[in-house]
This record gives structure tokens, sequence and C-alpha cells, in this order.
């Protein structure tokens, strides 16, 4: 069990409520929805009408008002049931941050409502195929045409494609280079919007991603999110939340391989003694717990800088960085201890390391947070 410092009774309450959740509802389902590549809506719906969609949104726009430190001590519960349904709620809370932060009182009575109760499911279509770490080289165009904008271009490796029911669309209105782009929220009923086949991944099976398709797509105007070429700074505040999601469901993933990898090697025995007792092995473990750990203290850090209105994009960045790079490590290790059953789909340690993989890779590489937090850190010297 982990040890939490949780900074109020009711929020201390919320871990004990997931907690049960995510053994009694989704591990039980996991196994056999990842083998069949299918994404658990009804999960979705399930974790909204219990309020964990809406956590980190203030109560007047129908959130649940909490601080960030505990929505992602959340998420990290979450992931350690399931990683898929932890990047799900994690991309979900990104598709509602425009509206909430940037959107009109109208749009936030009309949409805000259900996307944060569970009834809508959102994606967030930021990435292109020749635009995902440089999102100034977006595409995808909106062009005014009266009181509508009609969008045209295509957007690639979105989560929940072709399961959303709206779609938070970033496209181009001018050719200002990262300053051109605009934010537009797309319902999934939209005429001429379509999908590509999901593509085959080598992990999170139960994360649906795939092309969004966007054929002279006809939005009325009251569908732009904030103002015109208003959607770098948009994109890029919300995407220091959507790293900080990712670095919870990471450690919330490492947490789990270090379960199941100490009980197995206590209860392993080889030579007439449990394998735990290879002071080899146990340093090994050892090593594991501390990943974990230091990755936990780190994404908690930026989340208490975030929830005291600090700048905290560099410290988001290394969140990121160091709690997938924990989470790729872990769950490798993890196989290491079970040997030849860590390698099998007869243990899940197989696909805790398929699914860590991607968390170097998704809401910008590890390679771009080290460019973020170098440009941070050189800024001051300059």
């Amino acid at each position: 069990m982990v040890q939490r410092l949780l900074p109020t009774e009711e929020s201390r309450d919320l871990l004990a409520l997931v907690r049960e959740i995510a053994d009694e509802q989704l591990l039980p389902q996991v196994d056999e929805a990842e083998a069949a590549h299918r994404l658990p809506r009804e999960i979705f719906t399930m974790l909204g009408q219990t309020g964990l969609l809406s956590l980190p949104y203030a109560e007047e726009l129908g959130g649940g008002g909490q601080p960030y430190e505990v929505y992602l001590q959340v998420v990290e519960e979450v992931a350690r049931a399931w990683m898929s349904v932890a990047v799900g709620v994690s991309v979900h809370s990104l598709t509602c941050f425009p509206i909430a932060t940037f959107g009109t009182a109208e749009q936030q009575e009309r949409w805000l409502g259900d996307m944060l109760g569970g009834e809508q499911l959102g994606a967030y279509c930021l990435s292109e195929p020749q635009a995902g770490s440089d999102v100034a080289a977006i595409r995808t165009r909106a062009v005014k045409d009266g009181e509508d904008y009609v969008l045209t271009g295509g957007k690639a490796w979105i989560s929940h494609a072709g399961h959303a029911d709206f779609y938070t669309t970033f496209a181009r209105t001018s050719e200002d280079g990262g300053r051109g782009l605009s934010c537009f929220h797309v319902p999934a009923d939209a005429e001429g919007l379509t999908f590509a086949e999901p593509e085959r991944k080598m992990g999170l099976h139960s994360d649906t991603v795939g092309e969004v398709l966007f054929d002279r797509v006809r939005l009325p105007a009251d569908h732009l999110v904030g103002k015109e070429e208003q959607g770098m700074p948009i994109a890029l505040a919300a995407l220091d939340a959507g790293r900080l999601g990712i670095a919870a469901a990471a450690t919330g993933l490492a947490q789990r391989a270090l379960e199941v990898a100490s009980a197995y090697a206590t209860e392993r025995e080889q030579f007439g003694r449990p394998i735990a007792d290879n002071q080899g092995l146990a340093f090994l473990i050892a090593d594991m717990a501390a990943a974990v750990g230091s990755a936990r203290a780190t994404y908690l850090h930026a989340a208490r800088l975030k929830d005291a209105g600090l700048p905290h994009s560099q410290e988001a960045s290394i969140a990121k960085l160091i709690c997938t790079d924990a989470a790729m490590k872990v769950t490798t290790d993890a196989v290491q201890v079970l040997g030849g059953y860590g390698y099998t789909q007869d243990f899940p340690v197989e696909r805790y390391m398929r699914e860590a993989k991607v968390t170097q890779i998704f809401e910008g590489t590890n390679q771009i947070q080290r460019l973020v937090i170098s440009r941070h850190v050189l800024a001051q010297h300059r």
C-alpha cells in the first residue's frame, strides 16, 4: 500500500474510493479487454458519474474542485489497475481544458456539464503526420466562410478516435507559423468527419488510437474556443497539464509492476529458498522502489507548484521525463525478476513493459522534454 500525504480528509476518502474502484471494477476486466483491443467506454461513463473525470475543475463549472496534487494521485491509482483507462482519463481532462479555461460562459453552459460528467468522451486533436513535436507545422486548416468555419486536413495518433463524442481540434487560421493556430470544438456527428483504421500498437490496446480526417467539416463560428490565433497558447497550457497526467499514470504503472515483481520474488523458490533472499535480486527490487518513489515525488512537486499558481512548465517536463523513464526501467526490471514467466502473456509484466514504452513518446517525446528543460535552465543565465 502506497503511503500518501494528502491535504484533507475528503481527499483521503477520495483516494480510498478510487483504490476500491480500481481493485473491484478495473483489475478484474483489464486482461480480457486489453487482449480484445476493446475500448471500455462504460468504464469512462462510470468514472464520470462517480465524479472522477471532473476532479481538477472548479465546482462552479461542475467540477470536483480538487487540487492537482489530488487529481494526479487519482490518475496514478487508476493506472495501477488499468493503464489504458488512466491515459484516457488524462486525455479526456486535456480535451476539457480549453473550454473550461478559455471558453465563453455560453460554451461552458452548453458543453462542459456532459464533458465533465462522463456523458461525453473527448479526443484531443493536435498531432499530425508531419507535425508531432513541431506543433507550428500543423497543416489542418480552418477557413472562414460566412458565419462558419470549414476545416480540412487530418490528425494523427489521436486517442479515442472514432469513439469520442467531441474532438478538441487545433487548426490553422492564418499562415503566421505557430501564432496562426486556433482551437475548435468539433462534435462527433459533424458532416465530413471520418476516421482511419486504428493503429496496430505495441501496447495500450484498450486505448484506441487512429487518424481523424476532416473533409470540409463545417462548424458554426461559436465552435471557436478562445480567439482566433490563440490556439498555440491554449495548446501549450493544456500540454503542461497533460504531461503531468502522463507522469502520474506512468508512476502508477511502475507501482503495479513493482508490486507484482515483489510478490513473485517472495513466493518463487529456487535452491530451497525464496528468490527474494538473493541479495542481487533484492537490490534490484530496492532500485525499482527507489525509482517509483522518486517519480512520485517529482510529479507531486510540479503539481503543488501548479496548485500554488506558480510557474511549473519546467517542472512538468522534468516530471514527464523522470516518471516515464522510471516506468520503462521498472517494468523492464519486473520482467527480469519473473524470468521466463515474465516474458509470457500468462503474467502481466510483459504488458506493463509494452505499455511503459509509449509514455516516453507521447505528450512530447522525452527528447523534447530535455529540450524544454534545457531552454528554461539556460534562459536564466542569458
